[in-house]
């Protein structure tokens, strides 16, 4: 156990009353104290440290008494980090084979599993969301951050604009948004690139507040959402000019990746261009943890590159620009968790305590994956016809240039 925290200082109180620090303080890591009240917990910890911890803290078991959670997961993970191939302690055997055997049986994703894990997820209501994420754009996904200072509104507008440059927009052009969520991507491109955007979701609150938020920002014209899975979409024969896939792919299940991109193949015109934004993993393939599959996302999985591109190469995608964005999702993460922390009293009202313990564990452990551990974002660009883009990468720039510039003076 004195092998978990070396750097920074973890001092924990048992239920019997026995005392135990780990670790010493040192500037740039947390100091934390916590006290476990049955003598359960270490236990549990010691199955299953993510998900013993969570459910520990969540039902109020592991009570902080010094620092928050952010700094209790930031403190364990910064003192194992990816790069020095240090992990957590393993669960148990029997927990690992019974978690394989269930992420396995819900990681096919059919259609309707597909539609309650999203529901799970999604269909919470929009009061959360709105509390939580950028108010304009209500981006539920990993900001940009181009430059130190910028505010998560002013990243997730550079998040747009990044993604818009990398689909070669005209106007004109028909544009399908996969996993649409709020339709703030889908009324971007409409309002900024003049194109026809069709957004589709599994979720019946997002398409609600959808509908609602294009036809107050004067697009309903140019954007339409439905709530329909992008499998049966394809069977309709329709295709498109661009496609666009945001924080989507991490729920459709290892089985279905190459239906995914066989699919997208066959939705997308021959000389189109397709945008993919994941959560990624940056080493060899993994499995989702047991809290995470359990209380966050049912059936996702985080993919790795090679997991991905293998993938999609069977569909003769060409993968023509591959992003890593490395630290852009802790930085969006660490806004969103200080954004619940100063709603803590309106999300308990909606919710509860336990909810809102549930959701910060969740906020706070995703943060540290993406600060030390060993997950990022990819950014996969594909076409199906090697004549489709030009040939150097200098119009992504000049196309981000003009957005930003455009939105610089709308600001003015």
């Amino acid at each position: 156990m004195g092998q978990m925290v070396r750097r920074g200082r973890l001092e924990i109180t048992f239920a019997d009353g026995r005392h135990l620090t780990l670790g010493q303080l040192e500037p740039g890591f947390p100091d934390v104290a916590v006290r476990f009240t049955d003598d359960k917990v270490p236990r549990d910890l010691m199955l299953d440290p993510r998900l013993g911890a969570g459910e520990a803290y969540m039902d109020g078991r592991i009570v902080l008494e010094r620092g928050g959670v952010m700094e209790l997961v930031q403190l364990v993970q910064s003192n194992n980090p990816w790069e020095k191939r240090g992990k957590l302690v393993r669960p148990s055997l029997l927990r690992r084979i019974r978690g394989r055997i269930e992420f396995v049986a819900r990681s096919f994703n059919k259609p309707g599993s597909a539609r309650r894990n999203v529901a799970h997820h999604y269909d919470i209501g929009n009061d959360l969301y709105k509390l939580m994420l950028d108010p304009e754009h209500m981006q539920y996904s990993c900001a940009y951050w181009p430059e130190d200072g910028m505010t998560l509104e002013q990243a997730q507008e550079a998040k747009l604009a990044h993604i818009a440059a990398k689909l070669a927009l005209k106007p004109g052009l028909t544009v399908l948004d996969i996993g649409c969520g709020w339709g703030g991507m889908a009324i971007y491109l409409a309002r900024k690139a003049d194109v026809q955007v069709l957004g589709i979701t599994l979720s019946k609150e997002q398409l609600e507040l959808a509908e609602k938020r294009a036809a107050a920002a004067g697009v309903s014209d140019r954007v339409k959402f439905e709530l329909v899975d992008y499998r049966d979409l394809a069977q309709r024969g329709k295709t498109f000019d661009r496609i666009v896939s945001v924080g989507m792919f991490e729920h459709v299940g290892t089985p279905q990746y190459e239906r995914f991109f066989r699919d997208c193949a066959s939705l997308m015109k021959e000389d189109g261009v397709m945008l993919l934004h994941t959560i990624g993993r940056m080493g060899k393939p993994g499995s989702t943890d047991a809290f995470t599959d359990k209380y966050v996302f049912p059936g996702g999985y985080i993919p790795a590159l090679s997991e991905t591109v293998a993938a999609s190469e069977k569909s003769r995608l060409i993968a023509s620009d591959v992003e890593t964005l490395r630290l852009h999702y802790a930085k969006t993460l660490r806004e969103w968790y200080r954004r619940c922390m100063d709603h803590r009293d309106e999300i308990t009202a909606i919710f509860d305590e336990r909810f809102f313990r549930m959701w910060t564990f969740y906020l706070a452990g995703s943060t540290a994956a993406f600060e030390t551990g060993g997950m990022c974002n990819f950014q996969i660009q594909y076409i199906r016809n090697r004549h489709a883009l030009p040939l150097s990468r200098d119009y992504i720039m000049e196309a981000e240039k003009a957005y930003d510039a455009a939105q610089s003076q709308a600001a003015e």
